[in-house]
């Protein structure tokens, strides 16, 4: 089954990336945002990222105005009706989640395939809540979307052959690498990265180095592109402890568990690069590491 008309409930930093490399594919693409101002923000995302790639070289007007001829926004989740395919980018809430495919499995015809971004939930505990179990499944990008080559393609034990090998057709025809993941919490990057990063938090709290200095341990003595605390602030600091409280009710091991430190930096309101403020403060003249 080719996906010619894609659905993206959420635009976000997520969804938007997902809509603009679908469009750049020739996809048609039905973008649903709660409402007018998110549907602003989420084509202002999708609009920087092309002025990015013109910027640099890598695209012209024509192309531009073709992708963006291609994307359709709208705060109605009947217009999905018609899509080949749906995948979710909204909040990491398994209740939100479910509620929306609910509706959807009213609204889209049997052929429409079902598929959630999701980067800790199980696909299972949202197939479950649809009548179309065979033709749901999860597809988790990584952030930047354009930029980030690697999909993990996730089935459960009720995913068909037909709608695995369409997942993975669709992910190739974005111009993605695809892996295959069994359905647990975390699937295959998260599992073995969040374990990482709280790690390090763990580790600064005990007094071994200083944020700055495990960061340099991990870039320049293992060749890491960003050190635990830059990656954890670019993640976001709220996510990473919604995360890890998902995969540690899931597996109960205390390498999945939050650090005292993460989660008072989150009550703090210190999210990362997006509030300015986590790990390091992301002032103009450049970031200043948290004296822990």
């Amino acid at each position: 089954m080719e996906i010619r008309r894609l659905g993206v409930a959420g635009c976000g930093l997520m969804g938007s990336g997902i809509v603009e490399v679908a469009a750049r594919a020739g996809c048609d693409v039905v973008v649903r945002e709660v409402d007018a101002e998110a549907i602003s923000a989420g084509r202002a995302r999708v609009d920087k990222s092309l002025e990015r790639a013109m910027s640099k070289g890598k695209l012209d007007t024509a192309g531009r105005d073709e992708i963006l001829a291609r994307i359709a926004f709208t705060t109605s989740l009947d217009d999905f009706a018609d899509c080949d395919m749906v995948i979710e980018a909204i909040v990491e809430s398994l209740e939100a989640k479910n509620d929306l495919f609910g509706y959807l499995d009213g609204v889209c015809p049997e052929r429409t395939i079902f598929a959630s971004n999701t980067s800790s939930l199980t696909v299972t505990d949202m197939a479950a809540a649809t009548s179309r179990p065979d033709r749901f499944i999860g597809i988790h990008f990584f952030n930047p979307v354009p930029v980030m080559k690697l999909v993990e393609v996730v089935r459960t034990i009720a995913t068909s052959d037909e709608t695995f090998e369409a997942a993975r057709a669709f992910s190739r025809r974005v111009g993605k690498v695809p892996i295959a993941a069994r359905d647990n919490s975390g699937f295959v990057v998260n599992l073995l990265l969040v374990p990482f990063m709280l790690d390090a938090i763990r580790q600064l709290e005990r007094g071994v180095a200083s944020v700055e200095d495990i960061d340099t341990a991990l870039t320049l003595g293992c060749g890491h592109p960003m050190g635990p605390f830059v990656l954890c602030d670019f993640v976001g600091l709220d996510t990473l402890y919604q995360v890890a409280e998902i995969m540690y009710a899931e597996y109960r091991e205390e390498r999945y568990a939050a650090p005292p430190l993460l989660k008072r930096l989150v009550t703090m309101g210190r999210y990362g690069r997006k509030s300015g403020a986590g790990f390091y403060d992301w002032t103009p003249e450049g970031p200043v590491a948290l004296k822990v």
